[in-house]
């Protein structure tokens, strides 16, 4: 991805690789074992400035593009580890840096930037609607100088690691709004003003280790000069940190996806039965070849996807089919490299079952595929809606 830009992408992938290699597969084996989160990592991403890319220089960043996110994330998976737990930071970026105020990013960016802050998240889910954000309930009402925020979000990750969050919630209920999409407001959370009894997290014990938890909000007080542009418009805003987040996690589909064929090649070109290499058959190589050709097809529409979105583009169908032929050759390259395995493929020593488990989530998050197939059929192919 991105070989035929400037120089800086293949500097930038150079320098992720080597900062990757002092992480080895034990050091995410023993965090997988403990459910602990990658602090050492993100520290090392923190003080290398990767976490800052998106950050314009003027307030401490790098000031890059989308797609040299996407070369830090693609690295981070084709090596091995995983960006999972510092991701959010990066694509958080698509709705503070276009929508937030100049107090907000004075206030916040250089912090951030220098890694006395961590924006890792992002609350939007909620239990009752799902997929359907329109119908969140999470309320924010106005008293004051202030907000105060009630409700429930959950399978949010990596609140008990962050220090702000960036918020979705109710600004006026959907049944008065003109549009299902108005009414909803964004707002810069800061989880260390919580009292410890108007924010309560609790932690949700999942198949892999993602820091996933759900947080609940009783009449939590978040100033006035914290919300995100204009009141109501928050769906609208949201939706360019969305599209920022299926693009990055379309590009670490990519980075698991050539882990995997290179993990199942090399197996096949080294194990041998029955006196010779295993790759020889080619009811072996033919699905490790055919697991490339998706990747790198993938690869492609992640790159288009990426370039859309640094020119200011419309991208959101590109970012929907971005992130679902990723997540798609991921898991397939997965798939195919536990069957190459065979039962070793199940040990925790090789780490596919672990990357195996943390492929598998994209499938379904952020955005499931079948909603992406939705999304294509009616907003480009003009058919009607479903539901």
């Amino acid at each position: 991805m991105f070989t035929d830009y400037d120089s800086g992408y293949e500097q930038i992938r150079s320098g992720v690789r080597s900062l990757c290699e002092r992480f080895p597969a034990e050091y995410w084996r023993d965090l997988d074992r403990a459910r602990a989160y990658p602090t050492h990592f993100i520290e090392a991403l923190t003080d290398a400035g990767y976490l800052a890319a998106l950050i314009p220089t003027e307030y401490g960043g790098a000031g890059l593009d989308l797609k040299a996110a996407c070369v830090i994330l693609e690295t981070i998976q084709r090596m091995g580890c995983n960006g999972g737990a510092c991701h959010a930071q990066m694509y958080i970026m698509g709705t503070l840096l276009r929508h937030g105020s100049e107090t907000q990013k004075d206030q916040y960016l250089p912090d951030l930037a220098a890694g006395k802050l961590r924006l890792q998240a992002f609350g939007v889910s909620e239990p009752a609607c799902g997929t359907d954000t329109t119908r969140i309930q999470t309320a924010a009402v106005r008293d004051g100088d202030d907000y105060i925020i009630t409700g429930q979000k959950t399978w949010i990750s990596r609140s008990e690691h962050t220090d702000l969050m960036l918020l979705l919630a109710r600004t006026t209920p959907r049944e008065e709004v003109v549009k299902p999409t108005l009414g909803m407001s964004v707002f810069l959370v800061d989880l260390r003003e919580n009292s410890g009894s108007s924010v309560t997290i609790r932690p949700i014990d999942t198949m892999i280790n993602h820091s996933t938890t759900e947080v609940f909000f009783d009449g939590f007080r978040v100033p006035a000069e914290n919300l995100v542009g204009t009141e109501g418009e928050g769906f609208r805003y949201i939706l360019d940190g969305m599209n920022a987040e299926r693009v990055l996690i379309a590009a670490e589909c990519v980075g698991d996806a050539r882990y995997f064929v290179t993990k199942a090649s090399n197996y096949a070109n080294e194990r041998e039965v029955f006196g010779r290499p295993i790759g020889q058959n080619q009811g072996v190589q033919f699905p490790i070849a055919e697991a490339h050709m998706k990747t790198e097809a993938a690869a492609l529409m992640v790159e288009k996807a990426a370039t859309l979105f640094d020119d200011g583009e419309a991208c959101g169908a590109e970012a929907n089919m971005a992130k679902y032929l990723a997540s798609e050759a991921s898991w397939s390259a997965a798939d195919t490299c536990m069957q190459t395995f065979g039962g070793f493929a199940f040990s925790t020593e090789y780490d596919i079952e672990r990357k195996f488990r943390e492929t598998r989530l994209y499938q379904i998050a952020p955005i499931s595929t079948n909603l992406i197939l939705s999304h294509v059929a009616t907003h480009v192919l003009g058919m009607p809606k479903s539901f």
